[in-house]
């Protein structure tokens, strides 16, 4: 499945991408996109593109996901990841992998869920750049941005 990844990185080896960090964007759906947040997926992509050059997209989302929202999501770009349950376990475990492998050089995490500490604190010592993305200023989690190199709040 990486292998994917690479080989679509490596499409893009010209001079002017290089000087741009490859950027992983994870969302964490279930508790991103909420009534209350009002998060929009064009706006994470956007994020995500101010970032640097975008190589990996992701959007976790559970069985009890709508069918409208995976629709959404895959006609932007995002690749979508349905699990049964909790979303956290397989969105922390690829992170951890991408970032590990040196597949991305920015690892943007949106969420406002403090298990992802973890992730990001690990990304930190292979040398990748981490970012905590938080869906409003009231789902922010002090203990996520406070372990990234730099936080962002998507206000509406």
């Amino acid at each position: 499945m990486f292998d994917r990844v690479r080989a679509r990185l490596a499409q893009f080896g010209d001079a002017e991408s290089d000087a741009e960090p490859a950027v992983g964007l994870f969302v964490d759906g279930p508790n991103v996109f909420r009534d209350e947040f009002d998060v929009d997926l064009d706006d994470l992509r956007d994020t995500a593109r101010r970032l640097g050059r975008v190589g990996v997209i992701r959007l976790y989302l559970d069985e009890h996901a709508t069918p409208g929202l995976i629709q959404a999501a895959e006609a932007r770009g995002f690749e979508v990841i349905i699990t049964s349950g909790d979303v956290d376990v397989k969105l922390a475990v690829d992170a951890t992998a991408l970032a590990g492998d040196g597949t991305i050089d920015q690892l943007a995490i949106v969420s406002r869920d403090t298990d992802f500490k973890p992730v990001l604190e690990y990304a930190g010592t292979v040398g990748v750049e981490t970012i905590a993305i938080a869906p409003g200023s009231h789902g922010r989690s002090d203990a996520l941005q406070n372990a990234a190199d730099d936080a962002v709040t998507l206000d509406r």
